[in-house]
């Protein structure tokens, strides 16, 4: 079961925006993604780290076809749950709790800012080495922080190499994908091993106690 930490931040002027710590696990039906965001840390008098605070959540689990069996995601007192039903079903409750918001696309899955999502992704299309030109186009709803305000976006994906390099704990399996967001044509890189993600625009690994499970 590996767990651990990412640092979060903006990918284009690398301002923090938070911690997630995170463990993760396959089992007998699927995958779960399970962590809890925090601010970030900061160091006080005499130079003492300091602890951030609770900024939300993220509890996410999938089929073994890498479908959303269950979502549900925590931040600024705002919530969303959701699911694969006819496309992507869910539901957003504001900070009051007195008014939740209903919403379906037919769209393959969910997408944000946590990790967790781009496993998901990976795991949905699992894909098999090729060039760019052979990308595979999926459509996501992706809630935005920090309200998870709900948009429908296209991307492709392509993985476009797959590397197996030796570690102390044994051989490492680390994929590389090309994302294009189809809005603007925007391209960046995603390398995940197993269930981790080892590097992404406005993501690093910070601490990985055991190694990345191995899917089947």
């Amino acid at each position: 079961m590996p767990r651990g930490r990412y640092s979060l931040h903006d990918p284009h002027d690398h301002t923090p925006l938070a911690e997630e710590h995170f463990h993760c696990a396959p089992g007998p039906s699927g995958w779960r993604y399970v962590s809890q965001l925090t601010t970030p840390s900061g160091r006080g008098s005499g130079g003492v780290p300091q602890k951030g605070t609770v900024a939300g959540s993220v509890d996410l689990a999938l089929d073994d076809l890498g479908r959303p069996i269950r979502l549900e995601l925590n931040a600024a007192s705002w919530q969303v749950r959701g699911a694969a039903i006819d496309g992507v079903t869910w539901v957003r409750t504001d900070p009051t709790g007195t008014q939740a918001t209903e919403g379906n696309v037919r769209a393959h899955a969910f997408t944000g800012s946590s990790p967790a999502f781009l496993i998901a992704t990976a795991r949905l299309l699992r894909l098999t080495p090729s060039t760019p030109t052979s990308a595979t186009r999926v459509r996501l709803v992706a809630f935005t922080d920090p309200v998870l305000a709900p948009r429908t976006l296209d991307q492709s994906w392509a993985l476009i190499s797959r590397e197996t390099h030796a570690t102390d704990n044994g051989p490492l399996t680390v994929d590389e994908y090309q994302v294009t967001a189809l809005d603007t044509g925007e391209q960046h890189a995603v390398h995940i091993a197993g269930d981790v993600v080892l590097a992404a625009p406005g993501i690093e690994l910070e601490h990985l106690e055991s190694p990345p499970s191995v899917f089947a």
